[in-house]
């Protein structure tokens, strides 16, 4: 079994998206995850994973903590501005309307927003899972989400 093979089998699989933030040092990140999911109820936990090679995985780790817009099925553009790779950060935020959170930048219009303090980082091959601690939610509009499945962003 090759990685290709297992990237193959998880894009028929859909991922619901998300834009995550930090901030550190006064300088906004973010980054498009399909990997968000709900782990405990009591405590609150919720967790990411994400690329060691992203430019986004060690400011998330030294931030400490991060925030999350689960985005709507209208945020197609939304998402696919922040999936690439290379933007330098100042760059990543031309053009996006976000708000201020206690942990990182909320996107505008998300079906809901989640501020997070980091209490777990586990090395899982090329990845990091950073498991937090859910210290607020924000409901948005109770509109469709938005998935990720066989290459393409769609509703859910």
């Amino acid at each position: 079994m090759s990685g290709d093979e297992l990237r193959e089998v998880m894009r028929r699989f859909p991922a619901p998206v998300a834009v995550v933030t930090a901030e550190l040092d006064g300088e906004r990140f973010g980054l498009t995850v399909g990997s968000l999911v709900s782990l405990s109820l009591v405590p609150q936990l919720v967790g990411i994973s994400i690329g060691k090679d992203s430019s986004s995985h060690e400011p998330i780790r030294r931030a400490g903590g991060w925030a999350a817009s689960l985005l709507g099925a209208t945020q197609t553009r939304v998402a696919q501005h922040f999936a690439r790779s290379g933007i330098p950060p100042v760059a990543l935020w031309a053009g996006v309307d976000v708000r201020a959170g206690a942990r990182g930048p909320l996107v505008d219009g998300a079906i809901g927003w989640l501020e997070c303090r980091t209490v777990a980082e586990h090395e899982a091959g090329d990845h990091t899972i950073f498991i937090a601690e859910v210290e607020s939610i924000e409901l948005g509009d109770a509109a469709e989400g938005l998935v990720y499945r066989a290459g393409e962003f769609r509703p859910a």
